[in-house]
């Protein structure tokens, strides 16, 4: 099967594919740097007075990042595990929902957001519906960590996780922007790049990569993935920890007055 002629992403199981992964992404999924977040509210007014959707939320990694600033947050997300696993934030309210039936009022809100999610949406159904629920001159704000391919110890990571899963569907997913570019729903395209890292020890680094969906997480791949990312840390730890090294990309648009 030619690379043109594999599904798009979001359809290969988006809503279940994380449900066994709960307890590893909550624990070991990188978070976001502080100047992204900045951007993603800069010039939206005071940020108690702003009302955000987390499409696709997860555990609630970048909707807490949001509600630490004061934003209130909609997180919607449509696997139940992925909700329950979720630490609670005051200013954080988990639904139900997905980014093709949010659920959520007409131009109810200021900001609508998707961390590590937008690549297993459907753009044809999803972005009206995100120009739906946004306020005239709301933000739509895509985001990806996506790993460092010059830093050595994080290129090791990456042909680890490759050989464990040589289908691995996410690899690409930074790709998935294009439909954004090209849609009349959203307006102002622009992205911003930001430096990341994430510090861990062994049992974080294997968390890490168990996290990722399109990891085998049983016999008989595990076993040889384990070994391989415990000759990586013993390479190259050498204070107790490794670090991941991200560029955090931020995509924003803005949804058209009328």
């Amino acid at each position: 099967m030619t690379h043109n002629s594999k599904p798009p992403l979001y359809e290969m199981n988006p809503l279940g594919r994380f449900s066994d992964r709960a307890t590893d992404y909550v624990k070991y999924r990188p978070s976001y740097p502080a100047a992204a977040i900045d951007a993603i509210l800069a010039g939206l007014g005071e940020p108690s007075q702003l009302t955000a959707a987390d499409i696709g939320a997860g555990t609630g990694i970048s909707s807490r990042l949001l509600a630490e600033r004061g934003v209130r947050v909609l997180a919607i997300e449509p696997n139940a595990e992925m909700r329950q696993a979720a630490a609670p934030h005051h200013e954080v309210e988990f639904r139900d929902g997905s980014s093709e039936a949010t659920n959520l009022p007409d131009q109810s809100l200021d900001l609508v957001v998707c961390f590590q999610s937008f690549h297993w949406f459907n753009p044809v159904l999803t972005l009206p519906e995100f120009r739906r629920i946004l306020k005239p001159s709301g933000r739509l704000a895509v985001v990806w960590n996506l790993r460092d391919r010059a830093d050595a110890l994080t290129e090791g990571y990456t042909q680890i996780v490759k050989n464990a899963s040589p289908n691995h569907p996410a690899e690409k997913r930074d790709r998935s922007i294009a439909p954004l570019l090209a849609s009349p729903d959203f307006i102002d395209v622009r992205s911003s790049e930001f430096a990341n890292r994430q510090d861990l020890d062994l049992a974080g680094l294997i968390g890490r990569a168990k996290s990722s969906s399109y990891i085998p997480n049983s016999e008989p791949q595990l076993p040889k993935l384990i070994s391989d990312l415990t000759e990586l840390y013993q390479a190259h730890c050498g204070r107790g920890f490794i670090s991941l090294v991200y560029k955090t990309i931020v995509y924003l648009a803005n949804s058209p007055d009328c």
